[in-house]
């Protein structure tokens, strides 16, 4: 929200400065993100005059210049306005100077081979104004020498941040109202003028959709002339970024952001039959201000005629019956509309607008009047006519409602002792009404206060949050208790693990756009879509870490990377069978691209890049799993990672056949496709929730005690099906003798010369760790024979 300072005082009567304004906005809640000066741009200009203007001599439009600039020393300045003259006083700007409209730094050069220490301006390279056809022309008596920005006058703009619950601060009267309850002057009442009309509307007005319109206010005005708008307008509108159109057009911005009442004006003439507010039919379009086509449902309120639609309602009106210069008839919309109507339509439409914004938050109904009169007044005063007598359609919601509170509240939530006539002036000083028992009645502009703790927050901020003493939290005797929960100690070591093995980490939106989440559903049960999103593009939450991870893969790809390591530990979302909501800790990781890049090195195939594969993906997974405290060695490698993944290169890691501690293998290409990769990628998902917890122990560790006799290792060949998962053996092995293996690995995987075809050689190293004493030969040929009787339950004979 934007404001020039000779706005604010439009309605507040006040001498505080700038920098006490900026202050105290601040203090109450409305925070500065800036204070711009528009009169800085015009550093480096002066007021010059004309003593004399020579044709160029080597250029028929062009005149050469001698300037007066006060320092006793004319400049020459070739110049091609066609009202240069000697005796007019301008605007010069010197060598040094930047141009606000071109943003170019003036120099001295020679334009025709003529020099020209500058240049006289207009009022559009100025950005003062619109006018082109000459260069400005001040009173001959001003100042000569005096720099034009002292000259012009300085009218610094706020730039305001306005929260979504403070709707009533959406105009510009809205903060001052609060300027003024914080003691910084007085709020100047708003001056209205009712004009009662001398002809009926020529058009009926009516609202056939209550609930997303429950109030259509209009009137008409004939014979106006739609001109350009009173400087005084104009300089209001752009200090607010907007542009000047029209008069008409204007007129309603102004009101709009002034006071926070969206409205529209129509050309008459291009309205037939009655003007009415109506649900949009499925497949209905409508041509916006914008020149866009849109779209509507059944779920949008529109603004129509007999032959169709004309604005999509609270948001943008329609092209074809926009005021133009040549409207000589308005008709004038005021309208109250559903907030979470008109919030959705735009979020469909993805629609933004000035109306929205004040619609969505909720616009003051009891100003459907006082707004529709402060239109014709400025309508019948800038641009003439005779207004209609006024229609009304509907009843707008009253606004207001009784909340119960004590004085006493104050210091009991907002840890402040305030008297209870201080707090009685604030809340009057705010527009809140109250009986002798308390019970404030809340202003019709103020939908966000519900309850007694919204009263306490206005009467503590307009306090000043600043004169409220710090006050330490009490505080336990003896030794701090640690605070962090197992999940928490859990998520720090995941993350220094990831990082420690060469991954970066991302933060990435748990909000994903429909279509992106929905590829990752499978088994989920659904997605969890918002009613309310921040915008269409962040409506699902997310049911899985990687459509966020693969989004940062394809932003820095875009970018050159030729390889990524990321990893995100987060909460996935997901939809339980009855509808529950279900949220679940797990970390994603993504290998991309190149493991190691392209270079000499007899190791890396001659040079070329290497990129991620499987294998790499499954050593992550088996690494971080291993820091969370998962029971590796008991895990099973099994298919089913999902449709998401690449089918033979992918699979799961799992404690028994269902319960799933984690996921890995390439990425489907036809996934990559729909998120734009041309990488290959690896990817991980740990679900953290799965890892079964560890047994309760006690606070201290017990010694480490080394084993008194050394380790004996044996080696083991076995002739398998080639479909065997290794791993599979290897587990079988070690749980053969659990007494006396204490590990067991695979070292060689063979197929070749001497192995049958179907069939795969697999040598596995087993370690043997003896207690009391030395195994002897009868030992270690008795648990040699437990390990290939339990290798030959799955099909594995011993090799000669």
């Amino acid at each position: 929200m934007k404001f020039s300072l000779s706005w604010l005082k439009d309605h507040l009567e006040t001498e505080a400065s700038v920098e006490e304004i900026a202050a105290k906005l601040n203090a109450i809640g409305l925070e500065v993100e800036g204070v711009e000066d528009p009169s800085a741009r015009l550093a480096g200009f002066r007021v010059a005059r004309v003593l004399t203007a020579e044709r160029h001599p080597n250029a028929d439009k062009l005149q050469v210049l001698s300037v007066d600039t006060g320092d006793g020393t004319p400049l020459q300045v070739v110049c091609g306005a066609p009202n240069a003259r000697a005796g007019l006083v301008g605007v010069l700007g010197l060598p040094g100077a930047v141009v606000p409209a071109g943003g170019f730094e003036l120099k001295k050069s020679a334009i025709r081979g003529i020099e020209s220490n500058g240049m006289m301006c207009s009022t559009r390279e100025l950005e003062l104004g619109e006018d082109h056809d000459g260069i400005i022309e001040l009173p001959a008596d001003a100042p000569v020498g005096m720099a034009f920005a002292e000259y012009h006058g300085s009218d610094p703009v706020f730039d305001v941040a306005i929260t979504p619950n403070r709707p009533d601060c959406m105009g510009v009267y809205g903060i001052a109202r609060d300027l003024a309850a914080a003691g910084l002057g007085t709020l100047k009442p708003i001056t209205i003028n009712p004009v009662a009309g001398n002809h009926d509307c020529p058009l009926p007005i009516r609202t056939d959709d209550p609930e997303g319109c429950p109030a259509f206010y209009g009137r008409a005005i004939r014979g106006v002339k739609n001109g350009a708008a009173p400087e005084w307008m104009q300089a209001r509108l752009k200090s607010a970024g907007q542009r000047p159109i029209s008069a008409l057009v204007d007129i309603t911005n102004y009101v709009m952001l002034a006071y926070g009442r969206p409205a529209h004006a129509y050309d008459l003439a291009q309205l037939s039959g009655a003007i009415f507010a109506r649900r949009a039919r499925d497949g209905e379009t409508a041509l916006a201000l914008n020149g866009k086509e849109y779209t509507l449902d059944a779920e949008m309120t529109v603004i129509a005629d007999d032959k169709g639609v004309h604005d999509i309602a609270g948001i943008m009106g329609g092209e074809h019956s926009g005021c133009s210069e040549d409207t000589t008839d308005v008709l004038l919309e005021v309208a109250y509309f559903d907030p979470q109507r008109i919030a959705g339509t735009g979020q469909r439409l993805n629609l933004t607008s000035d109306a929205r914004a004040r619609f969505e938050r909720g616009v003051d109904p009891a100003f459907l009047d006082k707004g529709l009169d402060l239109l014709t007044q400025l309508i019948l005063e800038i641009c003439g006519g005779e207004a209609s007598r006024v229609v009304h359609a509907g009843t707008p919601p009253s606004g207001t409602k009784v909340v119960p509170y004590h004085p006493s509240l104050a210091l009991q939530l907002g840890g402040v002792a305030i008297s209870d006539e201080a707090q009685k002036a604030t809340l009057t000083a705010l527009g809140f009404g109250m009986d002798a028992r308390w019970n404030v009645i809340v202003p019709s502009w103020r939908p966000d206060v519900d309850g007694g703790a919204d009263i306490v927050e206005e009467v503590v901020r307009i306090h000043g949050l600043d004169n409220i003493e710090s006050a330490p939290l009490p505080r336990i005797d003896g030794v701090a208790r640690p605070t962090a929960t197992p999940a928490q100690k859990l998520e720090r070591k995941l993350r220094r693990a990831a990082a420690a093995r060469g991954a970066h980490e991302a933060v990435t939106w748990s909000f994903l756009p429909e279509a992106d989440a929905a590829v990752f559903t499978e088994g989920n049960g659904g997605l969890w879509l918002l009613a309310n999103p921040i915008s269409e593009d962040m409506k699902a939450m997310r049911p899985s870490l990687l459509p966020g991870l693969l989004a940062a893969v394809r932003r820095n790809a875009d970018r050159g990377a030729a390889g990524l390591r990321l990893f995100e530990l987060g909460r996935r979302y997901l939809r339980g069978a009855s509808g529950t909501s279900d949220e679940r800790l797990t970390l994603g990781l993504v290998l991309a691209g190149e493991r190691t890049p392209r270079g000499w090195d007899a190791k890396n195939n001659g040079g070329k890049a290497q990129s991620f594969d499987a294998f790499d993906a499954k050593a992550e997974a088996l690494a971080l799993l291993a820091e969370a405290g998962a029971p590796i060695d008991n895990l099973q490698v099994m298919g089913e990672a999902g449709a998401q993944f690449h089918p033979g290169q992918s699979a799961t890691l799992r404690l028994g056949p269902k319960t799933v501690l984690a996921r890995f293998g390439m990425l489907h290409p036809a996934l990559l496709k729909k998120f734009d990769i041309d990488l290959p990628v690896a990817a991980v998902e740990l679900f953290l929730d799965a890892i079964p917890a560890k047994k309760a122990a006690g606070f201290a560790r017990s010694a480490y005690a080394p084993p008194a006799l050394q380790a004996v290792k044996r080696d083991f060949a076995f002739l398998v099906d080639a479909a065997l998962p290794a791993g599979d053996l290897v587990r079988t092995i070690r749980g053969a003798d659990k007494a006396n293996i204490v590990a067991a690995r695979l070292f060689d995987d063979f197929r070749g010369q001497g192995v049958p075809d179907g069939q795969k050689s697999l040598a596995i190293e087993i370690t043997l760790q003896p207690g009391d004493k030395s195994f002897d030969e009868a030992e270690l040929k008795a648990i040699a024979e437990r390990v290939t009787a339990a290798a030959a339950k799955l099909g594995a004979v011993l090799r000669g």
